[in-house]
Parts: C-alpha cells; sequence; structure tokens
C-alpha cells in the first residue's frame, strides 16, 4: 500500500493551540517604549520553557527588548539574528479640555479608521510613577453625530482630520475636566485599540487589531521552538524581539550594535497590494494573503543571502513571493546598517490587508511557512560546506558578479 504524503503545516489549519499563542502575543499591551507587556510578560516565559540550558537570553539597559541566544559567548561561529518587534503603533493623549474631552494624536493611524472603535488608556498612577492602571470603557470620537458633521465631510469631500480626534469617556455632570484629572489621566497617556484577534470568515484567515507586528514576534519564537528540538552545532542564531520600531528601528539598531551578527532577518509585515483598492495605476507587485510569504528585494538587502532564502524555500515547496523596495525596507532589516554593523541582511515579510487599522487581516498559512522557511533556512546554513556550517567568508565572497553574466539566447 502507497504511504501517504505527509501534509505540509502551512497548507493545513493552525492548531488551536497555536492560534491561542499567537492570540495573546498579539494581545500584550506593548506600545512604543513600553514593550514589557509582551517581551517579558509572553514570550520571554515561552522561551523559557522549551529552550535548552545552554541557550541564554540577553537583556538590555536601555529598552525592554530581548534576544535568545543559542550559543552566548561563541563569537567564532556565524550567527544569523532573527527579529520580530513587539512594539504596537499607539494614541497618545494631547490635552484635556474644560468640558472633560481628552484630545489625542492618530499616531501612525489614518484618522478615519479610528471613529468608534473601543481603546484602553494605561495611566501612570500620579502618586506612584511606575505604576500604570488600565481604564477601559472609553471610545474614539471627533465629529460626535452626522448631524453636527459640515456638508464637506457628510458628503464624502472632506475627511477626519488628527486634531478632531478625541476620547469620549461619557462623562457628565459638574467640573468633567477634574473628573478626568481625578482617573489620572495627563497627556502622554497611551491608547491602545481594544481588539484582539479572532477567525475571519473565509478558511484560514484572521482579523484584529496589532498583526503588525506582533506576528513576526510570534514567527521568530515558533521558530526557536522547532530549532531547539536541535541546536544547530556549526551555528549560532539568535531569536530577537525588539522595540521601537515603528518610530525608527531604535531597538533592533542597538541589538545589532551589541551582538554584531554576520546574518540579520527582519521579520515584519507586508501589504497585500493585490487586494487594495484604488491603487491599480502604482502598479504593485501583486503580492496576496494565502501565498506565502514575501522576500524584499533592494534596499539594503543581501542578494547571496536572498538567494539562499530562495533556495530553502524551494527546496521544502514553500510558497514565497518577491516584495520589491527601494531605498528602505521600512523594516527591522536596515538595523545593521542603521548600526554601522557588517551584516548580510534580509527582509522577511507576512502579507496584511487593512494594515494600521482595527480590522489587519492575514492567513495563518503565511504565517505558518514563514516558521517553517526560516527554520529550513537555519538547517541549511548550518548544514552547509559538507557540514560545518555557512562561514563568514561566504558570505563576503558570495556577492553576485553582474560582470560575469552570460548572454539571454531564445
Amino acid at each position: 500500500m502507497k504511504a501517504e504524503k505527509k501534509s505540509k503545516p502551512w497548507t493545513q489549519a493552525m492548531p488551536e493551540n497555536k492560534f491561542s499563542l499567537m492570540r495573546r502575543v498579539l494581545a500584550a499591551p506593548s506600545p512604543i517604549g513600553l514593550e514589557a507587556a509582551m517581551t517579558y510578560g509572553v514570550i520571554k516565559p515561552e522561551m523559557e520553557s522549551f529552550m535548552p540550558a545552554s541557550w541564554s537570553i540577553h537583556q538590555f539597559k536601555g529598552n525592554a527588548g530581548i534576544v535568545c541566544d543559542t550559543h552566548p559567548g561563541r563569537d567564532d561561529l556565524c550567527s544569523v539574528m532573527i527579529i520580530g518587534h513587539a512594539d504596537k503603533i499607539r494614541m497618545q493623549v494631547r490635552s484635556i479640555g474644560d468640558d472633560g474631552k481628552v484630545w489625542i494624536n492618530s499616531d501612525s493611524f489614518l484618522p478615519t479608521t479610528l471613529i468608534g472603535h473601543e481603546v484602553i488608556v494605561f495611566s501612570e498612577h500620579p502618586e506612584k510613577p511606575g505604576q500604570y492602571r488600565r481604564i477601559e470603557g472609553g471610545t474614539i470620537e471627533a465629529i460626535g453625530a452626522i448631524h453636527f458633521a459640515p456638508a464637506g465631510l457628510r458628503n464624502g469631500e472632506k475627511g477626519i482630520k488628527p486634531e478632531m480626534l478625541y476620547l469620549e469617556l461619557q462623562l457628565h455632570g459638574k467640573d468633567k475636566k477634574k473628573q478626568v484629572q481625578k482617573a489620572g489621566i495627563k497627556p502622554g497617556d497611551t491608547l491602545l485599540m481594544n481588539r484582539p484577534i479572532r477567525p475571519g470568515f473565509a478558511d484560514n484567515t484572521f482579523y484584529g487589531a496589532y498583526l503588525d507586528n506582533g506576528l513576526g514576534s510570534f514567527v521568530t519564537l515558533e521558530t526557536a521552538r522547532l530549532i531547539a528540538k536541535k541546536t544547530p552545532e556549526t551555528l549560532r542564531v539568535q531569536f530577537a524581539i525588539a522595540t521601537h520600531e515603528e518610530i525608527g528601528r531604535f531597538g533592533s539598531r542597538v541589538f545589532a550594535g551589541v551582538l554584531k551578527p554576520d546574518i540579520l532577518i527582519g521579520v515584519d509585515v507586508d501589504h497585500d497590494y493585490d487586494a487594495a483598492p484604488g491603487v491599480g495605476d502604482q502598479r504593485f507587485t501583486k503580492v496576496a494573503i494565502g501565498e506565502g510569504p514575501t522576500l524584499t528585494t533592494g534596499a539594503t538587502t543581501s542578494e547571496y543571502l536572498n538567494s539562499l532564502i530562495v533556495q530553502a524555500a524551494r527546496k521544502r515547496d514553500i510558497p514565497l513571493q518577491t516584495s520589491p523596495s527601494g531605498r528602505d525596507t521600512g523594516t527591522d532589516a536596515m538595523a545593521a546598517a542603521l548600526a554601522s554593523v557588517d551584516a548580510a541582511s534580509a527582509s522577511l515579510g507576512i502579507p496584511l490587508r487593512n494594515m494600521h487599522t482595527i480590522s489587519e487581516s492575514g492567513h495563518t498559512g503565511d504565517v505558518m511557512a514563514s516558521i517553517h522557511l526560516l527554520a529550513g533556512l537555519i538547517e541549511d546554513l548550518a548544514k552547509a560546506n559538507k557540514g560545518k556550517g555557512i562561514q563568514k567568508a561566504d558570505l563576503q565572497d558570495g556577492h553576485p558578479r553582474l560582470d560575469q553574466s552570460v548572454p539571454f539566447k531564445r
């Protein structure tokens, strides 16, 4: 009897326990500068639950990022750093009006997409610095009702401006400003969307807030879990969860500067350009959810490293899409260049729809494919050079030579 072919994880529904963990990672309240809820509260304990005793976790003084290291101190080995980032875009309190309105900014959100959505305010205790409280029950508003909107806004000719946004706390009675102040809310406080992920209508899809970039952190964590089953002896792997990516990749460049990896791979999200409305005339590459992760070409990415990633994907029948970039990938793949560290870099993306909204959506198959692609790449790098592992000289000598290109013949 012919043996059945084993199904590939990225072609199947994500197991419920994995989806539950992904949901916990994405739900961790980790806005820019306050990322420890994800890094120390979810990912570090999970890493420690499966990592061998020989591994270690690096922590940092200036940020809450972590790096799980398979071979601490082994600077003789070629090293690969895989980076997801924990920080979420957030709204911040700007000022408090006499009428109790809490005016906020929209940060990297499109203002229109915020209207009416529930948020959580994280407010530092006014008398106990360093302690934070959660304030729930508020929504983001701008107009109050269509009846109060100017004609241009009603008919769609004009839109919501960032300075129109405020937090609605349903306050009433006298001294509404004092009521806000009594709650400890002050300028600079952080607001996050209250929208954990849930399964979508289409098979193997999900939607919610903050897929950017809890997904990259989840992929990094789960890649480490696979590698922990058999630590490569010829390759040093560093699984990093960075901070401050959304405001300039400041966390990952610290990782690169301190640990100086030879290979650096940023794991982030990408756009489903194929489904994006109103951009047909811009001729974007037809990247789509459900078709596998994307690999960036251009910017500071290494064409030699990219070729190794493509080979790893083809060897395992893992789908992979191409995402061209110009001067900057916009991801942590830039960390080495920004830190003036010599490393071969690559940027792996998980396609999303509705990025930076409350209804970001993606495909679990793309997530699982990313995990197994990275684990496969690590396996290939460790087995290179007849089991001796990839060498630093391979990276130095592997640059493509267009002067050695051959004429194309029909």
